[in-house]
């Protein structure tokens, strides 16, 4: 993706109830493939709208104002380990490859920071899902374990997946 075609995507927006439709439909097309969430369910929009709601931060990327891609970010457990965060991400199916991803997991991190998170981890990269990983570890993520056969895809077969984890940032000036 070039420099200019980076501009035109506005990462650091928060969604907005307009939204709702398209980041639902794109949500509901990760899960629908049954190779990277672990829902197996779509949802609904009432649904939805709950579920956006409730996390720590709900952002979308778009270009010429159209909304292309996701992420949500929450703490990954509560207490004394919620000050790791967790994030999925979700890029419209016409959209992949076009560098979205980066944009989105790149401003997670910074937005992981500013809501005081320490970390970002992933509990279940599947294995098979080559781009995410490369993209990852690209990012700097460490992959800190596996869990054999602990995916099971739309086809139930069992799949590995990995820990993915990398330290967030502050960056306010």
């Amino acid at each position: 993706m070039s420099a200019i075609d980076r501009l035109a995507f506005k990462v650091t927006r928060p969604y907005r109830e307009e939204d709702l439709p398209v980041i639902t439909q794109i949500w509901n097309e990760v899960v629908e493939a049954g190779n990277a969430f672990p829902q197996t369910e779509l949802l609904t929009p009432e649904e939805a709208r709950e579920f956006f709601a409730g996390q720590s931060r709900t952002t979308v990327a778009t270009l010429g104002g159209k909304v292309m891609g996701l992420y949500i970010l929450h703490p990954n457990n509560v207490g004394r380990c919620g000050h790791i965060a967790n994030a999925s991400y979700a890029v419209a199916r016409d959209a992949r490859g076009s560098g979205i991803g980066q944009l989105l997991v790149e401003d997670s991190l910074r937005q992981a920071g500013r809501l005081g998170f320490r970390g970002l981890q992933f509990n279940a990269v599947v294995a098979s899902n080559q781009a995410a990983i490369s993209l990852y570890e690209k990012l700097g993520f460490q992959k800190v374990g596996t869990i054999i056969g602990g995916f099971r895809n739309k086809n139930d077969v069992y799949e590995d997946m990995h820990v993915f984890f990398h330290e967030t940032h502050d960056d306010r000036v």
